[in-house]
């Protein structure tokens, strides 16, 4: 696969999301001037310490392909996963590659665009770590290593704090001495790639799509932001990752009390972070599971409560998003849990029937996620929508800009993209 092209060759951007033990990546091309949808998907699971990797390769048509890792003894198993997928990439879709584009959760109050990245912006990236202790560690860990993997390759981070970049004053500050404001300590908002690709795909299909919208990214990691013409206004995720809704294994918004409590009564810091962002949420009320397909097919009451309670929190948090708005025009579901849980929507869309919300239970029962779909009654004076998120798409798209934004070398042939000696 090479780097540079002719001017007849076909573009394309790798996006990928790495995480503590799985790569998930897509592979978009470059067309007309943008992007278009993804060539493939995929993820290599099994990276953690005494994993075992293997590679899923989802063409957009054909079969899923699987294949094991090969790892050789004390080589970097992160770096034989990326050699392996750009080898299944360019097996079943070869393009030229002209960047990767990395979604990374937090870019602090620096970074509010993608941008090329080198050793000092990841420097600069790694001391916010402790602001998304389960993702930016893993997403620069990812980066450092294609960065090692193919030197000569553009990398292109995108960031998820980056679409609310703009949020109004009220909605930044926390209230704290101005001091705490001026050294960061203030809302930055996450799931923007996911919340930008919602916004952008509402505004094509429907007109209310350019209004006052609700978007609700539902999944392991959950929360919901309020869009007015395509900017954020409101989001419930505000310094960290860990604010706002309940979601799978974190607790949501919590009474900074409870925390002092913690404190005084002998837990370390080390400790609260541990029970807060890995064992709280929906798995810490259940007792039972973090994945709500699980907690739907309980019969026990902990399973029941952690829906409710979940339920609830959305269904709250979407008044006050709506009360920033002054009113709703579209709602959008989107996550694994907004995409696939019919009955999680039906009871949030009944809680909201104040505003006018009324949802089609047969379009919504049949509505799985597999593409962008209708799920309101015509009466209703709010339209719901589920959307499959792209996040992907968004980060290629960012990624192509930056690209577009530089001076181009002469076109000339290249050799193949080869990897770097680990």
């Amino acid at each position: 696969m090479s780097q540079s092209h002719a001017p007849s060759a076909v573009d394309g951007i790798l996006s990928v999301n790495a995480g503590s033990s799985s790569l998930k990546f897509a592979l978009y091309p470059c067309a007309g001037g943008g992007i278009g949808p993804a060539r493939l998907s995929g993820q290599v699971d099994g990276l953690q310490p005494g994993g075992e990797p293997a590679l899923r390769v989802r063409p957009a048509q054909g079969p899923e392909l699987r294949a094991p890792v090969p790892v050789q003894r004390g080589a970097p198993t992160f770096q034989a996963a990326l050699r392996a997928v750009i080898a299944a990439v360019d097996t079943v879709s070869p393009l030229t590659l002209r960047a990767v584009a990395h979604r990374i959760v937090h870019g602090g109050e620096r970074y509010t665009m993608a941008a090329l990245i080198d050793e000092v912006v990841l420097s600069e990236l790694a001391r916010l770590s402790d602001l998304a202790p389960l993702h930016q560690p893993h997403n620069l860990a990812g980066l450092r290593a294609f960065m090692r993997t193919f030197p000569s390759l553009p990398q292109v981070g995108c960031f998820d704090t980056a679409f609310h970049v703009d949020l109004p004053e009220v909605e930044r500050w926390f209230a704290l001495p101005e001091s705490f404001h001026e050294a960061g300590i203030r809302r930055y908002g996450f799931h923007g790639l996911s919340y930008k690709y919602v916004a952008t795909t509402l505004g094509a299909v429907t007109p209310r799509g350019r209004g006052r919208l609700l978007l609700a990214h539902l999944g392991n990691g959950a929360s919901l932001c309020a869009v007015r013409e395509g900017r954020s206004m409101a989001t419930t995720m505000g310094f960290s990752a860990l604010d706002g809704l309940m979601m799978g294994t974190r607790c949501g918004s919590i009474d900074a009390g409870v925390v002092l409590h913690m404190l005084r009564d002998g837990r370390d810091a080390a400790s609260i972070e541990n029970l807060l962002y890995r064992r709280s949420g929906l798995l810490g009320v259940s007792g039972v599971s973090a994945d709500m397909r699980t907690l739907r097919a309980s019969t026990s009451p902990g399973a029941s409560r952690a829906i409710a309670l979940f339920t609830h929190r959305v269904v709250r948090e979407a008044g006050a998003m709506a009360a920033c708005l002054g009113g709703l025009d579209a709602i959008g579901f989107t996550g694994g849990i907004g995409e696939h849980d019919a009955t999680l929507r039906a009871e949030v869309c009944a809680a909201l029937s104040y505003l006018g919300v009324r949802i089609d239970e047969q379009s919504n029962a049949a509505a799985d996620g597999g593409a962008i779909t209708p799920v309101h009654q015509p009466d209703s004076a709010v339209e719901i929508w589920v959307v499959p998120t792209d996040e992907g798409r968004v980060a290629a798209g960012e990624a192509l800009s930056i690209l577009e934004s530089r001076p181009r070398a002469p076109a000339s042939p290249h050799p193949p993209a080869t990897p770097a000696a680990a």
